[in-house]
């Protein structure tokens, strides 16, 4: 049996505006049909695999369990972040959750990746796992197609289909030692997918990142369970260093095994990546949703709004994207140079930078229609069975209007069920709780009136998902 893990924590800024903090490139539809993260979870329902346990940073820990539960994926655990701390603590986290189990095989993987083939994907691993069982770490590496400086690089010194000897691991080198790896011939890119037994990566550990290991440990054991998700202590991990995993372990190996991908694997990093491995037309052009080319080529114009319609005319080379409040055009060749564009951007303290009009909760979402001095209009949608904490506001009061659906709105001692056409008032002060009672999504328009209108003016009495953050 091999036991997914599957790590569902990173940003994806250089895929802007499409991916941000809030929603990031991971759970967005950067192509048609399930998100990147959805097709990982597929990718390992497979004979041999058990369910997956997914390890997601506490802001996407409702996102991740409604994508699974929208595919209807089993899942094994999953385990909450309460802070950042990359890929090694993460990965040690999971291989102390199967401590009980020693020569159990794990295979950990990043949730953003792109995979073509998914049957010689799942060839791949099974012969990695066939290795990492005899007791050895085995990663998977594919040829390099240029010399880049966002992967970490395998030496490969012999060895088989079956098996490469890697003697070296290098982890994202400069721009010159890229060159030069490539040049020499005999150098993978790194994918970030591991096969290990559970014994052998803790050994690892204890080798070559020692002081991981108690604060992780402390971490695994205060934890607690919260709403069927495995809560990290907070205190405890936030003392695990923010450490990669090739910087912590690979890089300190002797020898490891390495397999060859082939399999039409890509992490999408950036829009060019993206457009690699999308279907382009005639002239090369990359058109997505509400968009359209005219006498282009080698362009990518991708409209994610339907109500925004992007036009291009003689591009060549060029990235147009476009969300509902957010545009991005650049030179294809300027992508990678898009994460530093969006740390300007949260410098200039835009909102653009890491949120959409569009907020998810647990409960459904919330979309800013419009804003202004002493008031604010909001579409809210509440998923069936779904219902916001019991709150009240120090600062504004609010009009509910249900536009579909039916709603039980409570307000101090006062409980009704409004339907369509129906409205209600909530004082400023009272406490008040909105509701979807119903079998279908519930639709309304909400106006805030006041002096201060953010999200943090909330004093939260009960609330179904145990949240610390706002509402």
């Amino acid at each position: 049996m091999i036991y997914p893990v599957i790590l569902a924590g990173g940003a994806g800024a250089r895929l802007w505006p499409v991916s941000r903090r809030s929603f990031p490139k991971q759970f967005a539809s950067l192509m048609d049909g399930p998100s990147l993260f959805q097709r990982t979870v597929e990718r390992v329902i497979a004979p041999g695999f058990a369910a997956p346990t997914v390890i997601a940073a506490e802001d996407y820990r409702f996102l991740a369990q409604k994508q699974v539960d929208d595919i209807q994926a089993p899942l094994g655990q999953l385990i909450v972040e309460p802070v950042a701390r990359n890929t090694a603590a993460a990965i040690l986290v999971a291989a102390l959750t199967h401590k009980d189990t020693p020569d159990a095989v794990l295979l950990v993987l990043p949730s953003d990746h792109h995979v073509e083939d998914e049957r010689l994907f799942l060839r791949t691993v099974n012969k990695a796992a066939a290795v990492a069982r005899k007791g050895l770490i085995a990663a998977l590496g594919v040829q390099p197609a240029k010399a880049s400086t966002e992967y970490g690089y395998l030496k490969v010194e012999g060895g088989n289909d079956d098996a490469l000897v890697i003697s070296r691991y290098f982890e994202k080198p400069e721009s010159c030692h890229a060159e030069a790896m490539v040049a020499e011939g005999n150098w993978l890119w790194n994918t970030g997918i591991y096969l290990f037994r559970v014994d052998t990566i803790l050994r690892a550990f204890e080798s070559h990142a020692p002081d991981l290991i108690g604060p992780a440990e402390a971490a695994l054991a205060l934890s607690g369970e919260d709403l069927g998700f495995r809560r990290l202590d907070r205190k405890a991990f936030g003392r695990c260093a923010d450490l990669p995993f090739g910087k912590a372990v690979m890089e300190n190996l002797d020898e490891c095994t390495a397999l060859h991908l082939a399999c039409g694997w890509a992490d999408l990093a950036d829009w060019h990546a993206v457009k690699e491995v999308c279907e382009t037309d005639g002239a090369d052009n990359l058109v997505a949703g509400n968009a359209s080319a005219f006498e282009c080529t080698g362009s990518i114009l991708k409209s994610a709004d339907p109500d925004t319609k992007i036009v291009g005319m003689g591009l060549k080379d060029i990235v147009a994207v476009a969300t509902d409040d957010g545009i991005l055009v650049a030179d294809l060749s300027h992508s990678s140079d898009v994460g530093e564009m969006v740390e300007t951007l949260r410098a200039e303290g835009a909102v653009q930078a890491d949120g959409f009009r569009r907020c998810y909760r647990p409960w459904g979402y919330y979309e800013t229609l419009s804003l202004g001095e002493r008031f604010q209009v909001k579409r809210i949608m509440v998923d069936p069975g779904a219902k916001l904490s019991l709150q009240s506001h120090v600062h504004r009061a609010e009009h509910w209007v249900v536009v579909s659906g039916a709603a039980r709105v409570t307000v101090n001692e006062d409980v009704r069920l409004l339907g369509e056409n129906e409205s209600t008032y909530i004082p400023l002060g009272a406490v008040h709780r909105l509701e979807n009672p119903g079998k279908l999504p519930l639709h309304l328009i909400e106006v805030q009136s006041g002096c201060y209108l953010g999200e943090d003016d909330i004093v939260r009495y009960e609330d179904d998902y145990q949240r610390d953050e706002v509402a």
